[in-house]
């Protein structure tokens, strides 16, 4: 608390009343009201994030005192970057879904969009900021019931199937960690911590047979959430059928958690798993990567695409993460804001664009940048830093994953290499295919406005920060790296000695 001020309370509860507010509202009012909670929710997430720099910021009181379960909010290094990434994300979403409400597909207004948003936003706010793992667990299965409702209230025909299809593969990774959860308690209380501290548990020895199932019941959850192939099934059917909005929420934010919980609570609670599990998560990675960069490059759908190349994005941060250097996890927890701003660029200029033609498919377009040359500069940019060019935020946090797994694993670095050479590949096919050439009749017929004035608004701010920390990404970096040591403190290893080799 700051003064006695509960600060990250007020910052995580804060879009929750505006969306209660929100209901008793109507039309344009709601959703600039909306709009109002959520930019007042990013000035505090910055003033939060800026305190959090000279320490963690902490609020705990007792909660269920008979199983050790403590109201336990903590930001720092590694959640307050999330945090900055969620209250940015949320008003970028609410300004580029203004005209949600006049999509005939839409089951309910814009303004219960707006509110199921700032809904998502409190729920994503309190998993980034749990200090308890048994909160923790509540919250993050709470983000499932707004995300049902967004992708199924607007998008595609089909959206409904999709949406149950993402609430009941996210509720059977729920319930392996409900298990993980009761498993650590039992093993704490038999050691005589009955704590869900998170900080508590790091204290426990969940060594042997028993801390790797656990371990795995967290993961396997984790791995849903990112998602990691093989689990990941239900991101293509999602973001192909959801607004554009809503998939920006979904891969921006909640898709992070999974990434998240795995630095929190696997690495940080069982550590000597995580080393145990090592071996097969990298070559996970590894695959995950290499998939969702041949599926991207071979889809003929804009919004599978985005999905795509995030599952192998998603690999690749679990590379970084469990390489377990403090540079290649620096990079992945600085990927995790990059890819957050450039996967939202790319799924909000191609949802505007699906917008204007009715379609989304690849073979419908040709053209686009002599009609629209904004909305082709922008896909460029924004495809560009998925490439990871360099001078965009992408580039910084793939060279330090690569750097520092390099270290240790120099053989599984050199094989991922070939998702980044295929990165490049299927961005910038999908920008000849779309962009360039002719115009093309259905071009002409549907495509008669380039970017508005609203629409250029929210993806300005995304391309710039990508922009801001390519060039300069110190402020971020200084952070990120005091969490990743602290965390590979935590976990118990050391970074691999430099290799000097003496002269002659």
């Amino acid at each position: 608390m700051i003064n006695s001020i509960p600060l990250l309370t007020i910052l995580a509860l804060l879009p929750l009343v505006g969306a209660l507010v929100l209901l008793l509202l109507k039309g344009n009012t709601g959703k600039l009201v909306g709009l109002g909670f959520a930019l007042t929710t990013t000035i505090l997430g910055v003033v939060a994030f800026v305190l959090s720099l000279g320490g963690p910021l902490v609020e705990n009181v007792p909660w269920i005192r008979a199983i050790g379960a403590n109201y336990a909010l903590e930001l720092d290094g590694l959640s307050g970057v999330l945090v900055l990434l969620t209250v940015i994300l949320v008003p970028v979403v609410m300004i580029a879904e203004w005209n949600v409400d006049e999509t005939p597909a839409a089951r309910w207004t814009g303004r219960t969009y707006f509110s199921l948003a700032l809904m998502m936003q409190t729920f994503a706010l309190y998993v980034f900021m749990a200090g308890d793992l048994l909160l923790f667990y509540i919250v993050f299965e709470a983000t499932l019931i707004p995300m049902y409702f967004l992708i199924g209230g607007w998008g595609g025909a089909k959206r409904s199937a999709a949406a149950m299809k993402f609430l009941l593969v996210s509720l059977a990774g729920g319930l392996v960690m409900l298990v993980g959860v009761a498993g650590v308690y039992a093993v704490g209380a038999q050691q005589g911590q009955v704590s869900f501290l998170l900080s508590d548990l790091q204290q426990i020895d969940f060594g042997g047979a028993v801390g790797n199932w656990l371990f795995v019941a967290f993961f396997f959850a984790f791995a849903l959430k990112a998602p990691l192939v093989g689990l990941h099934t239900w991101l293509p059917d999602a973001a192909e059928q959801a607004r554009a909005g809503t998939s920006t929420l979904l891969v921006g934010v909640l898709d992070k958690i999974g990434a998240f919980g795995m630095i929190k609570v696997c690495l940080m609670v069982f550590p000597e798993a995580s080393r145990w599990a090592t071996p097969v998560i990298l070559v996970w990675a590894i695959v995950s990567m290499i998939y969702g960069a041949l599926m991207a490059f071979g889809t003929k759908d804009l919004l599978r695409f985005v999905s795509y190349t995030s599952i192998s994005h998603f690999g690749f941060m679990v590379f970084g993460i469990f390489a377990m250097t403090t540079q290649s996890l620096t990079g992945s927890i600085f990927y995790m804001l990059a890819h957050g701003f450039s996967s939202a660029a790319l799924f909000l200029v191609i949802g505007f664009l699906v917008h204007r033609r009715g379609t989304a498919e690849i073979s419908a377009f040709g053209g686009v940048q002599k009609v629209a040359p904004v909305l082709a500069g922008f896909l460029l940019i924004a495809g560009l830093a998925t490439l990871s060019l360099p001078g965009l935020a992408n580039f910084v946090s793939e060279f330090l994953v690569m750097a520092g797994a390099w270290q240790r694993y120099p053989i599984h670095t050199a094989v991922i290499t070939i998702g980044m050479v295929l990165a490049a590949v299927y961005v910038l096919s999908m920008y000849r295919r779309t962009m360039t050439g002719p115009v093309t009749s259905q071009t002409a017929e549907h495509i008669t406005e380039d970017l508005t004035t609203r629409e250029r608004a929210a993806v300005v701010p995304l391309l710039v920060l990508l922009l801001v920390f390519g060039f300069y990404p110190s402020p971020i970096l200084d952070v990120v790296d005091d969490a990743a040591t602290g965390v590979m403190s935590v976990v118990g290893v050391q970074d691999p000695a430099p290799q000097i080799e003496e002269g002659n």
